[in-house]
């Protein structure tokens, strides 16, 4: 699914003459191929998952927002805003993001879940996360919420 609104969110810029937009598209599917190349040494020769695909997804945005400190730090904002605006077409297919609220009740469920008394339970709880609630949430704040109930 994510795959073919890929194609037709690349087919649609280019029909718009969106250039930022066709550019981050084409480096999405650019990642994509070689994350399905890759698989195909591990015996996968239909690609990778949904769930792989909004892990990398994450990874993408993640980069970004480095990426973005790193530009404001230099005082280069017109780069950040361009990665900025890399995050907003990317964020596009993905599914919506769990809210404050909604990622402490899902950080609560799994702990109870696992049964998770100490911090050296806290890989179970993320993992549990991770399965559950792929690209809906930021893990970077899940795992602060995660060390902070279990400490």
């Amino acid at each position: 699914m994510l795959r073919s609104r890929l194609n037709e969110a690349m087919k649609d810029a280019m029909r718009a003459k969106d250039a930022h937009g066709l550019g981050t598209i084409r480096l999405i599917l650019a990642a994509l191929k070689d994350r399905d190349i890759a698989a195909r040494s591990k015996g996968n020769y239909d690609g990778i998952s949904e769930e792989e695909i909004l892990q990398m997804f994450n990874g993408m945005i993640k980069q970004r927002r480095e990426s973005i400190s790193l530009y404001e730090q230099g005082g280069r904002c017109e780069l950040a805003q361009k990665e900025q605006d890399e995050i907003v077409v990317i964020q596009r297919f993905m599914p919506t993001q769990l809210d404050d609220a909604q990622l402490a009740a899902a950080v609560k469920d799994a702990i109870a879940a696992v049964e998770a008394k100490g911090l050296k339970d806290m890989g179970k709880v993320m993992a549990v996360l991770k399965e559950k609630y792929a690209g809906q949430m930021d893990f970077t704040k899940a795992s602060a919420a995660v060390k902070q109930s279990l400490a």
